[in-house]
C-alpha cells in the first residue's frame, strides 16, 4: 500500500522559514514526479512546486525564489524548504506524486497518489 507521510508543518512569523517533508513508502518513486499542493480555506487545492526524475523544477509564479523543492530518491522523499513566508502562504500543504508537468505546472485533478496535508500557518 502507498503511504505519502508529510511533515514539518506549523506556525511561523512572516519573514520566517520552514521545511516540509514528504516521505514515501509502498513503492519506489525515484523515476515519478513528485510535488506540492496547498489549499486554503474556501479555495480549490492549487500547484505549487514539482520535481521531475530528471531533477527539473517547476514552481507557481507566487513562490518562485522563495521556495525550492528538491528530492532525496535514496530515502523515497520529497523537500519544500519554504523562505520568506507571507500570511498568503497559509494553507494546508499536500504531497503529491505521480502526476504530468502540463505548461510548466501540474494539475491536482492527474495525480495519483496524495498524502493527508500538513497545515501551514503564517502569522503577520
Amino acid at each position: 500500500q502507498v503511504q505519502l507521510v508529510e511533515s514539518g508543518g506549523g506556525l511561523v512569523q512572516a519573514g520566517g522559514s520552514l521545511r516540509l517533508s514528504c516521505a514515501a513508502s509502498g513503492r519506489t518513486f525515484s523515476s515519478s514526479t513528485m510535488g506540492w499542493f496547498r489549499q486554503a480555506p474556501g479555495k480549490e487545492r492549487g500547484f505549487v512546486a514539482a520535481i521531475t526524475w530528471t531533477s527539473s523544477t517547476y514552481y507557481v509564479d507566487s513562490v518562485k525564489g522563495r521556495f525550492t523543492v528538491s528530492r532525496d530518491n535514496a530515502k523515497n522523499t520529497v523537500y519544500l524548504q519554504m523562505d520568506s513566508l507571507k500570511p498568503e502562504d497559509t494553507a494546508i500543504y499536500y504531497c503529491a506524486a505521480e502526476f504530468p508537468i502540463v505548461r510548466n505546472r501540474g494539475d491536482a485533478q492527474t495525480v495519483r497518489y496524495w498524502g493527508q496535508g500538513t497545515q501551514v500557518t503564517v502569522s503577520s
